[in-house]
C-alpha cells in the first residue's frame, strides 16, 4: 500500500559526471529542453579533471538548480554519486541522467505520465537510440524489442517486479542504461540493502533488482533516450580483471537466496552460461581457476551446467520446454 507524499517537485534530475566536459553542456541542455517541466537538477562532480567544473559553475544560477556539488576526492565508484544525489533529491520521482547521455525532450513526459497511471510501479524503463561519442546514431540496438514486446497495448509492459527478475534480471541486466530510467523514491526508500552502491562494475544491475522488489516494472516501447558508447568502456576494464563476473556471481547468488522459485532446468542454465563465459574470458589460468572456484563455492555450481547450457541453446527450437535467456524473456 502506497502512502500519499507531498514533494516540493515532480521529479529530481541527478547528473552524476567525471571527466565528461565534452558532453556535459549537451546532457544539461537536453534536460533544460523536456517538456516536463516540474522537476529540479542536481549536479554532481566526482573530482573531474578536465573543463567540467568550468561547465557546471555556468549553471549554477540556473533557476532549475537545486545543487551543485563537486568532491574534492574521486570516489572510484559511479554509484556512489548515485546515492549522494538521491540524497539531496526532493522529488517523487528520480531520473540518474548520466553525464554523457541525452533525451529526447519528450522522455521525462512519457515516464511520467506512465508512473502516474501505475501508482504501483517501482520504475519505468524506457528505450535508446545508441550514439557515438559525436553523437551520431548507431545500428547498435540493446533493446532488441521483439513482436512479444511490440505488440503490447499501447507500447506498454506492465511486470509483477519478481516475474520481472526471474525471467529478466536474473540472465543479465536488461535496464542496461541508468539514464532511460525513471524510478519512485519512495520504493528506493524501503530497500535494506544497499551493497549495489559499494560495487565498482554491477552496482547498477543489482539495483535494479531492488527496485523490481518493490513494485510492478514498466517497459516503454519507444526510444527516447540516448546511450553513448565509448571506445573504452568499464565493462571492458571488467572483463580484463574478472572482478564483473565476480560481482555478476554476487548478484545471482543474491538473487537465488530469495526467490525460490527459479526452478533447477533455469538455475544450470544460468550457471552454465558463467562456466561459458569464464572459458572464453581473456585472463591468466590462475584468474579463471579462482573465478570457477568462486562459481562453485557461491552458487553450487555444477560443471555438467555448461553442457546444459550448450543444449539448451542449440536444441530450443526443436524442443519447446528448454529455456534459453532470449526465449525466457518476458
Amino acid at each position: 500500500m502506497f502512502v500519499m507524499e507531498n514533494h516540493p517537485v515532480e521529479v529530481s534530475v541527478i547528473i552524476p559526471n567525471y571527466n565528461y566536459a565534452r558532453f556535459l553542456q549537451q546532457r544539461i541542455e537536453s534536460v533544460l529542453a523536456q517538456t516536463y517541466t516540474d522537476y529540479e537538477i542536481i549536479l554532481l562532480d566526482d573530482a573531474s579533471t578536465d573543463d567540467s567544473v568550468s561547465i557546471l559553475n555556468h549553471y549554477r544560477t540556473n533557476s532549475r538548480v537545486a545543487h551543485l556539488e563537486i568532491n574534492s576526492v574521486n570516489t572510484g565508484s559511479p554509484f556512489a554519486q548515485w546515492q549522494k544525489g538521491i540524497s539531496l533529491s526532493r522529488g517523487k520521482y528520480i531520473w540518474i541522467a548520466e553525464s554523457d547521455d541525452a533525451a529526447d525532450s519528450s522522455f521525462l513526459e512519457k515516464a511520467v505520465s506512465a508512473l502516474n497511471q501505475y501508482p504501483q510501479a517501482s520504475f519505468c524503463f524506457l528505450g535508446s537510440h545508441c550514439i557515438d561519442e559525436k553523437g551520431n546514431e548507431l545500428s547498435t540496438d540493446f533493446d532488441r524489442w521483439t513482436s512479444k514486446q511490440l505488440c503490447r497495448p499501447h507500447n506498454i509492459g506492465i511486470f509483477d517486479g519478481e516475474d520481472y527478475i526471474k525471467h529478466n534480471l536474473y540472465w543479465r541486466n536488461y535496464i542496461y542504461n541508468a539514464s532511460g530510467v525513471v524510478f519512485r523514491k519512495q520504493c528506493f526508500e524501503r530497500i535494506k540493502d544497499l551493497s549495489c552502491f559499494s560495487m565498482r562494475y554491477s552496482g547498477d544491475w543489482l539495483f535494479w533488482i531492488e527496485m523490481a522488489r518493490q513494485g510492478v516494472v514498466l517497459e516503454v516501447y519507444e526510444k527516447l533516450n540516448k546511450f553513448r558508447l565509448h571506445n573504452v568502456s568499464t565493462t571492458k576494464k571488467a572483463q580484463k580483471t574478472g572482478e564483473g563476473i565476480r560481482e555478476d556471481v554476487y548478484i545471482v547468488n543474491t538473487i537465488e537466496q530469495f526467490l525460490l522459485n527459479i526452478g533447477k532446468q533455469r538455475k544450470a542454465v544460468r550457471h552454465g552460461s558463467f562456466y561459458k563465459e569464464i572459458k572464453r574470458l581473456k585472463v591468466s589460468p590462475t584468474i579463471k581457476k579462482e573465478l570457477m572456484l568462486y562459481l562453485v563455492s557461491s552458487l553450487r555450481a555444477n560443471p555438467c551446467d555448461y553442457y546444459v547450457e550448450r543444449l539448451n541453446k542449440s536444441f530450443s527450437c526443436l524442443i519447446p520446454c528448454l529455456i534459453t535467456r532470449d526465449k525466457d524473456r518476458l
